[in-house]
């Protein structure tokens, strides 16, 4: 059987098509990196007039601050937790409107709703639901006995942007477990429904191996969205405090270099973030991705 070959004679077109997104991609991505990695090496005053290479110093200075240190540990942690809880409960909720037959198409456009909210306007959102004065969670949970309070206790700052952030990510994830799961054969789970398996031993044997492509793109995406567009989320509900209880990575650049004015650690922090990235986007490619099954 033959098959029908598209062939271009101009040899220049696609090379024009591909200019407008390499273009892009080059002004506001891979200069900016470049230069936040020239500005690492670098010393500049507040106003811009001096700038004065100091090679590895800015580096060695964060190494050295206890709270740069303390704020890479309160990243992993954030990274981890968001991408459990967001990861778990989309899945959760994809496999339930599997499960709806007439009705699954609105529960669909109910639950991708949020993703289409700014992470800013999520941030105010819960805000307002947790503000110790005037949020309606807070005064639910006074009824359990429990004393919420974002302003001065680190633990509920860290719940709180953790929860807002996951909620933002819950539907993205969800419209691709939902994709992944109505690609499973259902004669692979029928004839597992015959031979006597129950729900949760067919979740688990036959499920959950068949999404694992998708789980492992997901858990890609996630880490990185936890390490990068979670900045506007913790600047509406904590900026970072209380007592940089929730200053992650990426809002610890912007207060250090923008608020701050320390243009040369804040362009090192980026730099160590990107690193930080990078590698374990590698090693998930090199360890995780070795138990996908495609």
């Amino acid at each position: 059987m033959q098959t029908k070959r598209t062939i271009f004679p101009n040899k220049v077109l696609p090379y024009l098509l591909l200019v407008p997104q390499l273009a892009v991609t080059l002004v506001f991505f891979i200069w900016p990196a470049l230069q936040a990695v020239k500005s690492s090496f670098e010393r500049e005053d507040p106003f811009g007039f001096k700038t004065t290479f100091v090679w590895f110093e800015n580096y060695r200075r964060l190494f050295a601050d206890p709270n740069y240190l303390g704020s890479l540990s309160k990243t992993a942690v954030f990274a981890t937790s968001v991408t459990l809880l967001a990861m778990s409960v989309s899945l959760l909720l994809a496999v339930a409107v599997s499960r709806v037959l007439r009705t699954n198409r609105l529960y669909t456009t109910l639950l991708v709703w949020p993703y289409a909210v700014a992470p800013v306007v999520v941030g105010v959102l819960w805000w307002f639901m947790f503000n110790p004065t005037i949020g309606i969670a807070p005064y639910i949970l006074r009824g359990f006995g429990v004393d919420w309070n974002h302003r001065v206790d680190g633990v509920d700052a860290m719940l709180l942007v953790v929860m807002a952030a996951s909620w933002k990510q819950i539907s993205y994830n969800f419209l691709f477990f939902v994709a992944g799961l109505q690609s499973i054969p259902q004669s692979l789970i029928e004839a597992a429904a015959i031979d006597g398996a129950g729900p949760f031993k067919r979740f688990w044997t036959i499920v959950l191996p068949l999404l694992s492509p998708t789980t492992f793109f997901l858990l890609i995406i996630n880490i990185n969205y936890a390490m990068f567009d979670t900045f506007g989320i913790i600047d509406a509900t904590t900026q970072g405090g209380p007592a940089q209880a929730t200053n992650v990575l990426v809002y610890k650049v912007y207060s250090d270099g923008f608020l701050g004015l320390n243009i040369g650690s804040s362009s090192a922090q980026s730099v160590i973030l990107m690193i930080v990235v990078i590698a374990l986007t590698a090693v998930q490619f090199r360890y995780v991705e070795r138990r996908v099954q495609y």
